[in-house]
């Protein structure tokens, strides 16, 4: 597992940061901070790459007139992007510690949008998996960005840096839905990844030329023991295990709202059209943005209680959303609860392990992410499945029950 490889980086880690009075953020111990107009351009560029996963979900319906799927399985295309994503932040994001972002994180962009053209251009069902998948693989450049920002702050600043990046990311998820909703009723499923592979060339073009240097030691690792790391280090840090599994909930609470929200949303009697169903996204962007200085709190040393109070709110969301059919304003309040919560845990998890090794971000976020991602898949295929045979209560039912869990492990593990 490579563990004296990984006891060593420590070590050297430890006593640079000694040296420097605890600044190892920038490789030497540089106390500087990235800008905040950097940490915009980093949050765009986020919102943009990890929205290419999300842009299928209020489009599952056309997508199964298109292909003719049912709709009891039409959430595979959701897993299907989310098991492209697994496998990408497992081999791709642990790059990040070894080669040199600035090359690697455009080029994973400008593949992207390879990719995003084979999706939106696709005539099967099998060419649309394949172009999803690789979406998937790809969109982790989300992730060697949050962890180049992590990198690149002052520690007094990270919390709240990691913060305002990763609102951009929860942002780009939540307006995914907005901007595939109008595009579709506009043009065509077809446009939103067409469209994105523009937006994204684009971006990636201006971060070919605008990304800071890095001052860094590089790993002396190659990478199979790269990989490895990842595994080494998810079986010494107890932190990131406890953040990890935090992860896999709420994010399997996420996507159990938001993969199965458009089919009662476009069935009789509510009937919304795409753009309508879309705009729910707004709701939970702002849910989002209200949680931005969760980072901020976790920097202030409040990360338990964030994470807490978090996720009591988490499992309080569901209640006003059961009554999707009764009120479309409860729902709107408690997308804006749901978003907020999932925000602040997810902000308060990257601000805690980001502090565990300096020098292996990228694998920590790695470790981190996957959970992540099998929460999000597993909640899209459950919800649809449910919601086929249970209707809307029972994915609410089904979500609330995965909330409940999420608050009582965190209250079995928040000590020690």
């Amino acid at each position: 597992m490579n563990t004296e490889v990984i006891e060593k980086q420590k070590e050297t880690a430890t006593a640079q940061s000694r040296e420097h009075g605890g600044e190892g953020a920038g490789g030497k111990g540089a106390a500087f901070s990235i800008s905040r107009r950097m940490a915009l351009l980093f949050a765009v560029a986020c919102g943009l790459s990890v929205a290419n996963i999300y842009y299928a979900q209020p489009l599952l319906d056309a997508l199964a007139r298109e292909f003719g799927l049912p709709h009891s399985s039409v959430g595979i295309v959701i897993t299907v992007t989310q098991i492209g994503y697994a496998l990408g932040l497992f081999l791709l994001v642990p790059l990040g510690d070894l080669l040199n972002r600035r090359k690697l994180i455009p080029g994973m962009m400008l593949l992207s949008v390879i990719a995003l053209i084979v999706a939106g251009t696709a005539s099967s069902t099998a060419v649309l998996f394949a172009g999803l998948a690789v979406v998937g693989l790809l969109a982790v450049v989300t992730q060697s960005l949050v962890a180049y920002a992590s990198s690149l702050a002052a520690p007094s600043e990270r919390g709240q840096i990691v913060g305002w990046v990763t609102s951009g990311v929860v942002i780009g998820i939540l307006l995914a839905r907005t901007f595939a909703g109008v595009l579709t009723d506009i043009a065509g499923w077809r446009s939103v990844y067409l469209s994105s592979a523009v937006l994204l060339f684009f971006v990636a073009c201006i971060l070919l030329r605008s990304l800071p240097r890095e001052h860094r030691d590089q790993p002396r690792l190659n990478y199979l023991q790269l990989l490895q790391s990842v595994l080494a280090l998810f079986m010494q840090e107890r932190i990131l295990r406890i953040r990890a599994i935090l992860a896999l909930l709420i994010f399997a609470s996420f996507s159990i709202l938001w993969t199965s929200l458009v089919l009662p949303l476009s069935r009789p009697p509510l009937s919304l059209s795409h753009s309508a169903i879309g705009s729910f996204g707004l709701a939970g962007a702002a849910g989002a943005l209200a949680a931005a200085r969760a980072g901020r709190w976790a920097d202030l040393g409040f990360g338990q209680k964030t994470t807490g109070i978090a996720l009591a709110l988490l499992l309080l969301s569901w209640l006003p959303i059961g009554l999707l059919h009764h009120s479309l304003l409860l729902l709107v309040f408690g997308i804006l609860l749901l978003d907020m919560a999932v925000q602040a845990v997810h902000v308060t998890n990257q601000s805690l392990i980001f502090n565990v090794r300096p020098e292996a971000r990228s694998r920590l976020t790695a470790g981190y992410m996957i959970f992540y991602s099998i929460g999000s898949a597993a909640g899209s295929i459950a919800s649809t499945t449910v919601y086929s045979y249970f209707g809307w209560t029972g994915v609410c039912t089904l979500g609330a029950s995965v909330s409940a869990l999420a608050l009582l492990f965190w209250a079995c593990t928040r000590r020690g």
